[in-house]
């Protein structure tokens, strides 16, 4: 008889803690695990102040702003800070040279990462292979300022390494900072070289997800190195290229502007003057400073790169089934 009575009584009891946790509300969870939400308040606090906050003062690229009045307080202008962007002679040009450069430097430092990615997974070598990521991977701890410091050193025209070098040849000198048409290889491949390795440890995570038994199973079926790539490894690190390139896309409009500015001088402005420091020198470098036709500038500029990144991330969407949303 207490048998039968502890067997009805089971599941009724057990049946009751499921209602109980699904009752928890959302004050009860935060004041349990508090630890993990203060944490979370930190970067919250941080993009509500310096990423949405200033967003309001994007409203004076749409009037005439001046210090006196305030931004509220400006006549409104409409679209004429964009009418006069669109209509300058500087729009072609600096629409070209931004577009040119960045889209250069996706091209050149999306794949080395990839191959280093591989590369390194291949190697048999575990002292190899971890001096080469160190290797790899130091350069992007070394600060914008010092890269371009170590660049003009190197390429310097009087007691430059290259220049040494190409002497030995005959050639030269050459005075690379001065001539635009060595700008854009200048900037992208050395940015190649300071992001690859770091670049690469994403790829790296990535391919630890692949099962050992598949690359066993497709060496007994005499498959060499650079199938198991192609069938293995890249499948695998697919999705995840897929997102980084999505990202790079959606930045393209505005790449390294520290880097851009530092490399540049009054000789190479015809390739090296891209959206980004045309709105640095309107907005703080002038003597008067225009604020409302920079702020339009570079409004239309992260209108431009929001448009390329919906449109990348449709078209990645429909054909590799992997996207941002």
């Amino acid at each position: 008889m207490a048998t039968d009575t502890l067997v009805r009584r089971t599941p009724a009891h057990s049946s009751a803690r499921p209602s109980k946790k699904e009752g928890v509300g959302l004050g009860a969870r935060m004041r349990r695990h508090w630890q993990l939400y203060a944490m979370l308040a930190l970067p919250l606090i941080w993009l509500a102040l310096f990423a949405y906050w200033p967003m309001y003062g994007a409203i004076i690229a749409f009037k005439d702003y001046n210090v006196v009045d305030g931004i509220f307080g400006s006549r409104w202008v409409g679209l004429k800070h964009f009418e006069r962007f669109v209509e300058s002679y500087q729009f072609g040009r600096l629409l070209k040279n931004t577009l040119v450069l960045y889209t250069y430097e996706l091209l050149a430092t999306f794949w080395p990462p990839i191959l280093l990615a591989l590369g390194l997974n291949m190697a048999r070598r575990r002292w190899f292979r971890r001096s080469v990521q160190l290797i790899t991977y130091a350069p992007h701890f070394i600060s914008t300022v010092v890269v371009v410091g170590l660049i003009v050193v190197i390429v310097d025209p009087n007691s430059g390494v290259l220049n040494q070098f190409l002497g030995h040849f005959g050639i030269g000198p050459i005075d690379v900072l001065s001539d635009p048409s060595y700008f854009r290889h200048l900037y992208v491949w050395s940015g190649a070289w300071q992001t690859m390795g770091f670049s690469a440890i994403i790829y790296l995570a990535a391919l630890t997800s692949v099962s050992p038994e598949l690359h066993e199973a497709a060496i007994v079926d005499g498959a060499s190195r650079l199938r198991r790539i192609w069938h293995i490894d890249l499948p695998a690190i697919r999705p995840v290229a897929v997102i980084l390139l999505i990202l790079s896309i959606g930045s393209i409009m505005s790449g390294g502007f520290e880097k851009v500015l530092l490399l540049q001088n009054t000789l190479n402005l015809q390739t090296s003057e891209v959206i980004d420091t045309y709105v640095y020198k309107l907005g703080f470098a002038s003597q008067v400073p225009q604020f409302s036709y920079a702020a339009a500038i570079g409004l239309f500029r992260s209108v431009i790169g929001l448009a390329l990144l919906v449109m990348a991330n449709t078209i990645a969407r429909r054909f590799s089934k992997s996207s941002l949303w």
